[in-house]
């Protein structure tokens, strides 16, 4: 069985963007009759649980949350898809630990179990959580996650300066750039890093995967940043594969 997963930023304001996500969704679980869905990164697992079937319901796709199981990690041996949605990553990381979630999907993604995640969903498929943009609102003993991937997800990123409106002119806030927490990164871990902007999906089979919907931003130990457009398939090591 091949390995495939569906690894979102988020930022679904659009029409088009919605509609790349319901495709790629019904897609990747087109063999499911029901994926179990993990609500963790929301303190609310029920309400996120239902607010999400339904914005989802348009896939045609059945999530279950997996709070509903007697058992987390039966649940996952049994589950024919997983879906790990977006929020708090240290909240997530955290749920996924106590529960003994780490190994066990990693092994059943593995042998083929189609996994999606959307935004802190995607940070937890990389070898840790470290390029997460969240508040560490709860602590953890260990930053290890899936490591589906053998790179790291940065969702929901922007290239260059925010800028603040200030009545209707626009001052630059000349805080930290997110290019620059990545290179904090480099300084001490060494793989690289692909910034996912808003509505951009990766969606990967075995070594490579396919960039959808958005733009996304390599960054490599120690080289400059580079923006690739959507279409592209990277390799493993996040190269630019030709088809």
């Amino acid at each position: 069985e091949m390995m495939r997963l569906l690894l979102g930023s988020g930022g679904l304001r659009t029409p088009e963007r919605r509609q790349i996500y319901f495709e790629e969704m019904s897609l990747i679980f087109e063999d499911c009759n029901e994926v179990v869905f993990i609500p963790y990164a929301s303190s609310n697992h029920i309400d996120y649980t239902e607010r999400l079937s339904e914005f989802s319901a348009p896939s045609g796709i059945v999530l279950r949350n997996i709070d509903e199981f007697e058992n987390p990690i039966a649940a996952i041996e049994q589950a024919e898809g997983l879906y790990v949605g977006g929020g708090n990553t240290f909240l997530l990381t955290q749920k996924l630990h106590a529960n003994g979630l780490i190994e066990v999907v990693r092994k059943r993604v593995i042998e083929g179990m189609p996994y999606m995640g959307v935004s802190a969903g995607s940070n937890v498929a990389c070898p840790t959580m470290q390029t997460t943009n969240d508040m560490p609102i709860v602590n953890l003993e260990s930053f290890k996650t899936f490591d589906l991937v053998p790179f790291q997800i940065n969702a929901h990123y922007h290239d260059g300066n925010i800028w603040l409106k200030d009545g209707d002119e626009f001052e630059p806030h000349f805080g930290e750039t997110r290019t620059q927490r990545i290179q904090e990164f480099h300084e001490h871990n060494q793989q690289s890093v692909i910034g996912l902007w808003e509505g951009a999906f990766l969606r990967w089979e075995d070594d490579q995967g396919l960039l959808l919907g958005g733009n996304a931003t390599v960054f490599h130990p120690g080289e400059q940043p580079v923006t690739h457009q959507k279409g592209v398939i990277f390799n493993r090591q996040l190269f630019i594969h030709l088809r």
